[in-house]
């Protein structure tokens, strides 16, 4: 059985497959950097009340499937994980204060796609649903 998170009035399953990558395709996520970065996502997917399920960090990119809920747009969550935790990136490993302008660690945009239920299920689901009001209006005639 699938997991439905809920917020004060809707049911929600959100769930993306994201991919980005470090700026010039760059291999720069080895060492401390690949091992930290996890936790600092999600930890920053956390402060956008999200939830990284599956994420691997590769040294040219990083996956992860991540669940948001429907009152964050995908964008937001995803440019404020990138925007954070390249200022993360520039404070530890740079030895820099702040994120100077110009200089970034990830590339702009970002791969997103839904992971989402199958089409049939979802066809068959509704077919049913039609048949359970049906229903309901008959006993509710008597």
């Amino acid at each position: 059985m699938r997991q439905v998170d809920s917020l004060s009035h809707t049911k929600w399953e959100c769930k993306y497959h994201i991919v980005f990558i470090p700026k010039y395709r760059r291999k720069v996520l080895f060492g401390r950097v690949r091992r930290e970065l996890p936790t600092v996502f999600h930890q920053l997917a956390r402060q956008k009340e999200s939830l990284i399920e599956e994420g691997h960090v590769m040294p040219d990119h990083v996956h992860m499937m991540i669940s948001i809920p429907p009152k964050y747009a995908v964008s937001q969550v995803v440019g404020y994980i990138k925007g954070k935790s390249a200022i993360y990136i520039a404070r530890t490993y740079s030895g820099q204060r702040r994120n100077y302008v110009g200089q970034h660690f990830w590339a702009r945009g970002y791969f997103a796609s839904t992971v989402g239920r199958d089409e049939n299920v979802i066809r068959e689901y509704i077919r049913h649903q039609e048949k359970e009001d049906r229903r309901v209006e008959q006993l509710n005639l008597v």
